[in-house]
C-alpha cells in the first residue's frame, strides 16, 4: 500500500513538473486607456531570445500583482520595458507603437 501510494506522488511529480516544462508566465495583457492594449509574451522573451527568468525577476520586475504600471516616460527613462527596450538592447519603446500596442 505504502510503495502505491509513493509510486502515485511520484507519477503526480513527473507530470506536473512535465507541465510546468515550459516557460512559466505566459502571456500577460496590460490594459493601457487611448494607446491599445500591450500583450507580453513571456515565450518571446524567455525562449526566443534566450534570456532567463533572472533576468528580469526581480531586479526590474515584480510578481505582476504588486508591479506598478510604468509610463512611457518611465520606459523613456529605462525603468520597466525601457530596461532592455532602448533602441540599443532591443527596438526603443518609441520605435513603433503598434510592436506592442494592440
Amino acid at each position: 500500500m505504502k510503495k502505491a501510494f509513493v509510486g502515485a506522488v511520484a507519477a503526480s511529480l513527473i507530470m506536473a513538473s512535465a507541465a510546468w516544462g515550459g516557460v512559466g508566465g505566459g502571456d500577460i495583457t496590460f490594459s493601457v486607456k487611448g494607446a491599445g492594449n500591450v500583450v507580453y509574451s513571456h515565450d518571446s522573451h524567455v525562449t526566443k531570445s534566450g534570456q532567463k527568468c533572472s533576468d528580469c525577476h526581480y531586479k526590474i520586475f515584480r510578481m505582476v500583482k504588486l508591479q506598478k504600471q510604468a509610463t512611457m516616460a518611465d520606459m523613456q527613462n529605462g525603468r520597466s520595458c525601457g530596461a532592455c527596450h532602448n533602441g540599443q538592447k532591443a527596438f526603443a519603446v518609441t520605435a513603433n507603437c503598434n510592436k506592442c500596442h494592440r
